[in-house]
């Protein structure tokens, strides 16, 4: 193949690492993936191996490059997309971690939270960065890690470095020599003004993080360095970074205000594009950038679940209900309802529209009647009511309805769940052809910025859609569902709190044990 014909997107999620080669019209060549130990040394706790994630995302990126059939020459740039919020601190000199990734899921910092709540910060915190006081995000998770290693003084004298998953991958693709992140992911930590587009030192400030141990914030197309020649045979730019559900949006060209979709992964997440300014929205969204091209950034609103596709997983892994995730739709359908069931699977609390981290997982409705058919099915219902939940919340934000939400990621590929979910928003679902809309959105950004295409409205014209489900159950029926719905969602609500579990402060922290 030609030298420069396509472009390596290396994906690194929260249960696996995937890599795939894209061509100039988006399709796919060639694909790699490595599976992602998760790590629960607490409850409420969730741990990555940073090494792992490193040597995941280079094994499937020669994966995918062997896959497609193509040498390192052939391959124009790389675009990174990574799991946000997942905070990383290692040593500038040696590049090693000085503790393990604290993954966006974790919960350990709940409890110093609710103390900074208590002190009225949160309207301050809000205003700045469009997100709320909340674990999922990075910056108490690096005050955690500081805490717990007592390695501060480094910190501040910079020879630590924090990032989020992307600026570690950079910082080893290219030897150390690049520090950097982009504006969606700088915009995850809670350490980022949306108005000012940069670190903040009053944020720095609260949260006692130094500002010596931050990533440069470059723009999302880059350049962000060349990644050395012994990761995938050839010195090779890494073009564009972004945000995997920013990239997500991308890869769905949606490029204008009005414009959005759900990703179904790990989690489930809905972006709306807002345009060039920030809307910092009530309701439980979150405010945050889309990406920056050049000097002009987009901004989006988001809704994020934090359990979708994982609830399939754990059917599978943890209660071995399931072989494989194919089944569920089967099973499903084997039954006319769940038998009155509703499963709420808050392992890690509720994320929008609720964001209580003292939320739990929660199964109501049982009876001798109920098998696993029922479970199944509930558990499936589960993702399209917790995305009803932030549609609600986002339409009344904007004050506009949509008229069809586009959904991608893995659990994309179950037509029966795209089918109930059409039924419970009373609205069209388009599926996208590619359902890997995260790594095809920053494989698009990358080739943007190698000057594969002119402007935005060339990738436009790349989209397609897979299958358009239509609504065919009644409002009544609907609205029926939905009520049940939120009245488990009311018992799954404050469990941790009400039921002895605490979350534990790091050493030397305000307030201690």
């Amino acid at each position: 193949m030609k030298k420069g014909a396509v472009v390596l997107a290396l994906d690194q999620g929260t249960t696996s690492s995937r890599a795939i080669v894209f061509d100039r019209e988006g399709r796919p060549l060639g694909a790699g993936r490595r599976p992602i130990r998760q790590h629960y040394p607490r409850p409420g706790w969730v741990e990555h191996d940073p090494e792992e994630l490193f040597r995941s995302v280079v094994e499937a990126g020669r994966e995918a490059l062997a896959a497609a059939g193509v040498g390192p020459e052939a391959v124009t740039a790389i675009g990174i997309t990574n799991q946000r919020e997942t905070a990383i601190v290692w040593e500038r000199r040696t590049g090693r971690p000085v503790h393990p990734a604290i993954v966006w899921q974790d919960r350990r910092t709940a409890e110093w939270l609710d103390r900074l709540r208590a002190e009225g910060v949160e309207g301050f915190v809000r205003e700045r960065t469009g997100l709320l006081l909340d674990p999922y995000f990075s910056a108490s998770k690096v005050r955690w890690i500081l805490e717990a290693t007592g390695r501060r003084d480094e910190a501040k004298q910079g020879d630590l470095a924090f990032g989020t998953v992307d600026s570690w991958l950079i910082d080893r693709l290219t030897g150390g020599r690049v520090h950097g992140t982009d504006p969606s992911n700088a915009s995850r930590t809670l350490l980022f003004s949306l108005a000012d587009g940069a670190w903040d030192p009053a944020l720095l400030a609260l949260f006692d993080v130094p500002e010596a141990m931050l990533p440069e914030i470059r723009p999302s197309d880059g350049p962000f360095g060349v990644a050395e020649a012994r990761w995938f045979g050839a010195e090779i730019p890494i073009a564009g970074v972004l945000g995997d559900q920013q990239a997500a949006l991308f890869g769905q060209a949606a490029f204008s205000p009005g414009e959005g979709k759900n990703t179904l992964g790990t989690g489930a997440f809905l972006l709306l594009h807002t345009g060039e300014w920030p809307a910092i929205a009530e309701a439980g969204l979150l405010a945050t950038v889309a990406w920056r091209l050049g000097a002009r950034t987009a901004y989006a609103l988001e809704g994020s679940v934090f359990i979708a596709g994982a609830v399939v997983q754990w059917l599978r892994d943890g209660l071995g209900l399931i072989r494989e995730a194919a089944e569920t739709a089967a099973l499903a359908s084997a039954v006319p309802d769940s038998g009155g069931v509703y499963f709420v699977p808050a392992f890690s609390g509720l994320g929008a529209p609720h964001w209580d981290p003292y939320a739990r997982g929660t199964i109501v409705g049982l009876t001798r009647g109920t098998d696993r058919r029922h479970l199944v099915r509930a558990a499936l219902e589960a993702i399209a009511y917790q995305t009803r939940d932030v549609v609600e919340a986002m339409q009344e934000a904007a004050g506009t309805a949509l008229s069809v939400l586009r959904i991608d990621g893995g659990a994309a590929a179950n037509d029966w769940l795209m089918q109930f979910q059409a039924d419970v928003l009373g609205l069209p679902v388009e599926r996208a052809r590619e359902r890997e809309a995260t790594a095809l959105g920053v494989a698009y950004l990358a080739g943007l910025s190698a000057g594969w295409y002119r402007d935005l409205e060339e990738i436009r014209a790349l989209w397609q859609a897979d299958r358009r489900f239509e609504p065919k159950k009644p409002p009544a029926w609907r609205e029926a569902a939905y009520a049940g719905w939120k009245r488990a969602v009311e018992r799954a609500k404050g469990w941790a709190s009400a039921g002895g579990e605490r979350q534990a402060a790091p050493p030397g922290s305000s307030g201690g044990e």
